[in-house]
């Protein structure tokens, strides 16, 4: 077997930093080609490749194999050409470091690029062409066809070969970028999407540093504390500036100009955004992967947008900033953050992948529009209707494409060992020139980890058309106007490149030609004919410019965006003015500012981000006032709008308020909250002590307190926590405790202000450890002392501290190893395996020899009791797991972890805890100066200090000049069930129990 897609790689849907691997002795089963069986009742027709695969469509359309292994294999990511042939990226050698080439496909010669083709129209591939095979190619996670050029995306490098004759082997290869992180890494450089502006767009997960410089000396630093997948992520931290001055974290979605100019950050802090989607509008559409099992989303990117998956600098991990009483997919967010946009829809588990937008006519009127989202966790492709609401859309979500049926009360898919449906696992879909969508298959039983199991490689593609109907790819003449519009108006993305550019190198005298598209009943023809005259020179300008006064809220909302687009300069460093094109841009926009939509002056208040406040304070106070106290998206516009002027903007509205800040209305409580200007910080501590303000309101003040950076506001958070009001103190307590590890760590004397301490048994076994180092101790002494300290939880964590840092002599650690083996302190049990068993058996999957007698295949025979399962979750997963309203947020929720896993695949997670650790679980050991020992996840990284939570769910903050070592595991923080005394009916009965549904 092998693991899928790299997109789904990262998804921790696991106990705390178990494997995702699931293992089964099957063999990779070869699908016959697919016949279509008679149409059910019901919402989905059906497609059948044999008795046991079914793919269900909706039941007016219908879907062929349209091509398998071995024309090609492990598809990553395609697009489909003006001629209708698919390109395949493969992942063959993915994770080469952990997988032994003679135990699988391998590739010596590197990844390539595949081309697939159907020669006789008959609608399946016949054809399968190497386009180009490089070891320079390391798993590569996206391609685009734009014309002779085709673009990999493929970490550190954006690479574009060149078929200058077409004979379909590449001429040149240059790199038109370099500096990604994530070599070998699923969270890392994915495909490029040409927009309908005709620049290019594309993204990156969070494996980084990205430091990028464009092909106008413009360089992209960004950066977070995320480390580990592969051996080369090694070395990564956050709150690195860019040229413009700004910080970007985490995934990034990137702009450039098509000859690698001009780089734009368009939105930042995803954890591993897989794809980004453009409809014809500009607006961008991205999935999103979770690290729990309850938390992936898609969403609507707003330009500038913050996703909000780290902290803003990129120093901590969500986990860090949990605030008490948050639930895991607002946390995981940050969506109770000032400056974060709304995450879209959260749709619980998975692995999402590739995604496009429909725009076509040929699969009907119910599709165009349709954004969909591959889905390979759950084996499903997503469709989504997006309905504007205010200043963002609402994505109502349907299970559109899958191999299980839309309803079927009586099938409970992961108490089934071996259903091969769930091997459907879609890494992409795109839109064809013939309207047709195409789904690329990794098909694999698991998603996740870092491991390959599967020796034959086996992927599929297949095809969906209307029922009854045969689509044909169309003839297109680029050498003709009519041919070059034909070019534009195509259904698949990066074929409408070709008549952009093809257009667009005519200038004005296509201008006339283009307008009987305004009025085309398909709409998306019409914002494509929009952003194509604003590149046409003056009179497209005038044409674009006249549509700001349409009766359409979308066309002048594409107007604004192609007007911008197509005036923007390289990207602007700090200090640099707007170019006179931009500026031109200011009046018109002024006219838009008191715009009836929402929506329009959400892109009103997206354009004035960099512009300087005295060039834009009237506009802006215009834009407040269009504010309706509710929506976020509108709020968050006015917060970019206001980015670098808060204070001044609040200086302005200050006298239009009430004098008495506990008089603010919901609306002005909800702007300050966005501004958080320092100026605010008295007003802020007012409302919070107020009795007459509701707990909702004082919480608001206390939160915009705290993301407020200076002294003042440190010093208010602190005399907050000392007030009577229980409620105020404690949330006033937790703000101080945690701003002291970061953002206000050096602003004020916080031994003074909250002296920390000790308690009376660390005191006793730091004194203890003293002992230890002293020469002039006897040996006699020692050995009783260090026994002493092995019995005991916290001196078995100095012990270990002193044992990672090289200063326990050998013979005591032979006089305490039996003692500290048996320490009352599981985690400290599981730190000292690495330094006090003599014979610890390790190998290359991640110790699954600690498993013991315990077989996957076992157990999975046995009849599991969902209520002696409970009984088992109370007393051995509850301290760190959550399943419903039971138990602790330490690990990964598992109240939805029977969306992720069926019982093979949550067994061998189970059994085999350090297989595959998970993204971001793996476990730390920090010692101090002082010889204080923590054991748990770093989830902050700071200059000031460190975080980490440990297996109680406490969360310690280090000083980082208190830090003497740090250590990073391979080994995870949960023991393996043989270790806790667990027998096979009682991992029956648990998995039967995080089963059921």
């Amino acid at each position: 077997m092998k693991t899928t897609v790299p997109a789904l790689y990262s998804p921790l849907y696991v106990l705390v930093t178990i494997g995702l691997l699931y293992v089964t002795g099957q063999t990779l089963r070869q699908p016959q080609p697919m016949k279509p069986l008679p149409e059910r009742a019901g919402l989905h027709g059906v497609v059948v490749d044999d008795d046991s695969n079914r793919l269900y469509v909706p039941d007016d359309l219908e879907a062929t194999l349209w091509a398998q292994a071995p024309m090609f294999h492990n598809p990553t990511n395609m697009d489909i050409d003006a001629r209708g042939r698919v390109w395949i990226t493969e992942a063959v050698n993915y994770r080469k470091f952990n997988n032994k080439p003679e135990a699988r496909l391998d590739h010596p010669e590197g990844e390539r690029v595949v081309i697939l083709e159907d020669t006789d129209q008959d609608g399946k591939a016949d054809k399968s062409t190497v386009f180009v095979q490089d070891k320079e190619l390391v798993s590569p996670l996206g391609i685009a066809v734009i014309g002779k050029k085709v673009i990999v995306s493929c970490a550190p490098n954006l690479v574009v070969y060149t078929d200058e004759d077409g004979d379909d082997h590449p001429d040149k290869k240059e790199i038109l970028l370099t500096g990604f992180g994530g070599l070998d890494h699923d969270h890392s450089l994915h495909a490029l999407v040409v927009g309908p502006d005709g620049k290019y767009y594309f993204n990156t997960g969070n494996a980084g540093p990205h430091i990028v410089t464009d092909k106008s000396g413009w360089t992209l630093r960004s950066g977070s504390l995320y480390v580990g997948g592969t051996p080369y992520n090694k070395i990564n931290h956050g709150n690195q500036i860019s040229d413009d001055g700004r910080v970007w974290v985490g995934g990034l979605a990137l702009r450039i100009n098509p000859d690698g100019t001009a780089m734009k950050v368009m939105g930042h802090n995803f954890r591993n955004n897989y794809e980004t989607a453009l409809d014809s509008y500009g607006n961008m559409w991205q999935n999103d992967n979770d690290d729990q099992v309850v938390a992936c989303r898609t969403s609507w990117l707003m330009e500038g947008g913050n996703a909000g998956y780290f902290s803003s600098d990129g120093t901590r991990y969500w986990q860090a900033d949990q605030r008490p009483g948050q639930d895991v997919p607002t946390a995981h967010w940050h969506q109770d953050d000032p400056g974060v946009m709304p995450a879209g829809d959260i749709s619980g588990a998975g692995s999402p992948t590739g995604v496009v937008v429909y725009e076509g006519d040929e699969l009907g009127p119910r599709y165009r529009g349709m954004l969909l989202s591959a889905e390979a966790g759950r084996n499903v492709i997503f469709g989504y209707k997006p309905e504007p609401e205010g200043a963002g859309y609402r994505l109502p979500r349907t299970d559109l494409i899958s191999t299980f049926p839309a309803v079927d009360e009586n099938y409970k898919w992961n108490d089934v060992d071996k259903d091969t449906r769930k091997w459907f696992r879609p890494s992409d879909v795109a839109v064809g020139p013939d309207g047709a969508l195409y789904i690329a298959d990794w098909y694999d039983p698991i998603v996740g980890g870092h491991q390959m199991k599967d020796g034959k490689g086996y992927g599929r593609i297949y095809r969906i058309t209307p029922r009854g109907k045969k689509l044909k790819v169309p003839d297109i003449n680029l050498k003709t106007t009519q041919g070059q519009i034909a070019a534009l108006l195509n259904p698949a993305v990066n074929v409408r490149a070709l008549g952009f550019e093809a257009l667009k190198a005519q200038g004005d005298n296509v201008v006339e030609a283009l307008l009987p598209l305004l009025s085309s009943n398909n709409p998306f023809h019409r914002a494509r004919a929009v952003f194509l005259m604003a590149n046409l020179g003056p009179e497209g300008e005038y044409e674009v410019t006249r549509l700001l006064r349409s009766e359409v809220p979308m066309l002048r909302i594409a107007a604004i965006r192609a007007l911008r687009s197509a005036s923007a300069g390289v990207s602007i460093r700090p200090g640099e003015e707007l170019t006179r094109a931009e500026k031109a841009l200011l009046p018109l926009l002024g006219n838009l500012a008191n715009d009836p939509s929402p929506a329009v002056r959400r892109e009103v208040a997206i354009a004035l981000r960099d512009v300087p406040y005295a060039d834009c304070r009237f506009m802006l106070r215009n834009l407040i006032k269009g504010y309706d106290g509710k929506d976020r998206w509108y709020l968050e516009a006015l917060g970019q709008a206001a980015d670098g002027k808060e204070e001044a903007l609040f200086a302005d509205l200050r006298p239009g308020l009430p004098e008495d800040p506990t008089q603010w209305d919901q609306r002005t409580a909800n702007l300050i909250w966005r501004l958080h200007p320092a100026s605010a910080v008295t007003l802020l501590q007012q409302r919070a002590a107020s009795s007459a303000l509701s707990p909702d309101a004082r919480r608001q003040a206390i939160t915009a307190l705290g993301f407020i950076k200076n002294a003042q506001a440190a010093q208010a958070m602190v005399a907050l926590a000392k007030m009577p009001d229980k409620d105020v103190a404690d949330q006033a307590t937790y703000w101080a405790g945690f701003r002291r590890g970061n953002d206000w760590a050096t602003l004020i004397n916080w031994e003074e202000a909250m002296p920390s301490k000790l308690s009376a048994t660390e005191q006793a076994m730091l004194a203890k450890r003293q002992i230890l180092l002293d020469e002039y101790k006897s040996d006699t002494e020692k050995r009783r002392v260090a026994l002493e300290m092995a019995r005991n939880a916290e001196g078995g964590k100095v012990l270990v501290g002193l044992a990672a840092d090289n200063k326990l002599p050998s013979e005591l650690k032979k006089v305490v190893a039996q003692a500290i083996l048996k320490n009352p302190d599981q985690s400290v049990r599981t730190m000292a395996k690495e330094y006090f068993a003599e014979n610890t058996e390790k190998s290359t999957d991640g110790d699954r020899s600690s498993a013991g007698t315990l077989s996957v295949e076992q157990v999975a025979a046995l009849t599991g009791d969902k209520t002696a399962g409970q009984s088992v979750f109370k007393t051995n997963c509850a301290t760190c797991h959550r399943h419903g309203k039971q138990g602790n947020d330490i690990g990964p929720e598992l109240t939805r972890i029977h969306q992720k896993f069926d019982k093979n695949g949550l067994l061998d997670a189970i059994i085999h805890p350090s297989a595959g650790l998970a993204f971001g679980y793996e476990p730390w050991l920090i010692t101090t100066k002082a010889g204080q020992t923590y054991y748990g996840f770093l989830i902050s990284d700071g200059t000031q200090s460190l975080v980490v939570k440990d297996a109680a769910g406490q969360k310690h903050t280090i000083p980082t000049s208190k830090v003497f070592s740090r250590k990073q595991y391979k080994t995870s923080l949960m023991p393996d069930p043989a270790s806790m005394g667990l027998n096979q009916q009682q991992l029956a009965d648990l998995a039967a129990y995080l089963l059921k549904q």
